[in-house]
């Protein structure tokens, strides 16, 4: 099983980086994307090692490794990772307590989680997250990327750390505040028009090329990324966290890599589905386990702070032409560029170009189609894309599609548990017979018991499980106690038409079967008394 998970990587290098048939202009295409995306990340970075409480070389030591890590083994071309919110907001305590170099073991031991979930193929338990969870996660998504950008209407250095990004600042008013605004209009009219223009240039580039232009040779007085932190450095140095490597320092940290990797982990497969969706692909879950705990591990030892798939930046890759691991990987090496020669240049584009980029983000994510349905679909879906939209806005991603899941399956498990019924007849042999429609299990075996009469039914009775199903342990105990009370009352019970599984599962539990002569496809249990003395012979 490792060694097939490892295997993909080898064959990953290769599938989406080059394609045979990609062509001067897609590979243009391609590399535009990449910068386009890269463009994007700086003031995302900056802005969540601010909320780790961390330098910002930290943040953006993480956007490079872990985007270029996953970018060449991920399980799906043309997704971008880096460092995000919602493993910034977990991280922030630890930092607090501990210091960074916690942080960086930390990330390690998340890393290595995250690589063993790749291993055994837990990726694929993804697919239990229901339609109505998928609508919440990105309508509660958009949200919060709309959210975030407000930050950027206030005056620089006046914000400070908050839970989901800088706050508490004053804000822009008069003709700063419209300034910002205008620009911020102008860069999504731009990305607008230009598809309908050219294809030749990615249009969130020719919006924030279009409006930067116009700041620097006008020399309007707007936020610009240098004014949120400097992003000069050098190249990310190996770095062992300096910890001490003891039992204590494992009992710190290994709560906070279980969260931060599934965290992590949740957020990159929902965003594979995502991709997945606009690309027409399917599968790579494993493998994008194992590339997000590869690119982790390896940013701990160099001073990162850890990521995972960030859904607006491969919306922005996705939607500008990126499909392949070109985009992801080019993404990747501008930001280092940016960090070790471009800082100058990068610290001087406006805050309201890469706004502007991000407000079409929302748009283009917000998934639209959902309001219209919502009163046509189950008021149980209705209620869960609902809740789930309301939980990432108010906590995070994670714990709203956890949350989701778990309504889902009560939901479910509730419709399913008022659904069994039961028709009876009696035999020409004077026995009565339950025939039992729908599944027994833990949320249906109250139903189940309350249809029997042991008192008033004849001394043989027949359960007929052809259109049931005996699901999991409630159900085996629901019929050990049907047929304790009919023994107590000196009558017989028989389970009728069990299928193999559930033949099965009885067996298991230390029922003795007796097979039927006149029924040799499905197992007559019957013979309860050779066994435990509650039920008489066949």
């Amino acid at each position: 099983m490792a060694r097939t998970a490892l295997a993909a990587f080898g064959e990953s290098i290769g599938r989406g980086l080059v394609p045979p048939t990609l062509s001067g202009g897609q590979l243009r295409t391609e590399v535009l994307s990449g910068l386009t995306v890269a463009l994007a990340l700086v003031p995302e970075a900056v802005a969540f090692a601010f909320v780790a409480g961390v330098n910002p070389l930290v943040g953006l030591y993480a956007a490079f490794i872990v985007g270029l890590i996953t970018a060449l083994i991920g399980g799906r071309p043309g997704m971008i990772s880096g460092a995000t919110g919602a493993l910034a907001v977990v991280m922030v305590s630890l930092v607090a307590e501990h210091g960074v170099e916690y942080l960086f073991a930390t990330v390690v031991l998340m890393g290595v989680i995250q690589i063993a979930v790749g291993v055994l193929k837990w990726g694929k338990f993804i697919r239990l997250v229901p339609h109505p969870v998928m609508l919440g996660f990105v309508n509660g998504l958009a949200i919060v990327i709309f959210l975030a950008q407000l930050t950027q209407f206030q005056v620089p250095g006046s914000a400070e750390v908050s839970g989901h990004g800088m706050s508490g600042g004053e804000w822009l008013s008069g003709a700063s505040l419209y300034l910002m605004l205008a620009l911020v209009a102008l860069t999504m009219a731009v990305i607008w028009l230009m598809p309908r223009l050219t294809t030749t240039i990615p249009a969130p580039l020719a919006g924030i090329g279009l409006v930067a232009v116009i700041v620097i040779v006008f020399g309007l007085d707007v936020p610009r990324v240098g004014d949120m932190a400097s992003i000069q450095g050098g190249l990310p140095p190996f770095h062992v966290p300096l910890v001490p490597l003891n039992w204590e320092t494992f009992e710190i940290i290994l709560p906070y890599a279980v969260i931060l990797a599934a965290i992590g982990l949740i957020e990159s497969l929902l965003t594979l589905n995502l991709v997945g969706e606009i690309t027409n692909e399917r599968g790579g879950a494993s493998q994008e386990c194992v590339a997000q705990g590869v690119a982790n591990t390896v940013t701990g030892f160099f001073g990162g702070m850890g990521g995972c798939a960030m859904i607006g930046q491969s919306m922005i890759n996705v939607k500008s032409g990126g499909r392949t691991r070109i985009s992801g990987a080019c993404a990747a090496i501008f930001l280092l560029l940016f960090i070790l020669v471009g800082s100058s240049i990068i610290e001087q584009i406006p805050l309201a170009a890469l706004v502007g980029v991000m407000f079409m983000v929302v748009i283009g994510t917000f998934a639209w189609n959902s309001l219209k349905i919502m009163t046509k679909v189950p008021r149980a879906d209705a209620f869960v894309t609902i809740l789930v939209t309301i939980v990432t806005v108010a906590t995070d991603l994670a714990t709203a599609v956890v949350v989701g899941v778990i309504v889902s399956a009560l939901t479910y498990a509730w419709q399913n548990a008022t659904r069994i019924s039961a028709s009876t007849y009696v035999t020409p042999e004077g026995a009565k017979v339950y025939r039992i429609v729908g599944p027994l299990f833990f949320g249906s075996t109250d139903g189940f018991i309350e249809m029997f009469q042991p008192e008033s039914d004849p001394a043989l009775v027949i359960v007929d499980f052809e259109a049931s199903r005996v699901v999991d342990q409630s159900a085996l105990q629901a019929i050990e106690a049907l047929a304790a009370k009919y023994e107590a009352v000196g009558k017989r019970l028989q389970l009728r038409h069990l299928s193999h599984d559930c033949h099965r599962l009885l067996s298991k539990a230390g029922h003795l079967m007796v097979d039927s002569d006149d029924d040799p496809d499905y197992a007559l249990a019957v013979d309860y008394g050779v066994r435990t003395g509650i039920l008489g012979g066949h």
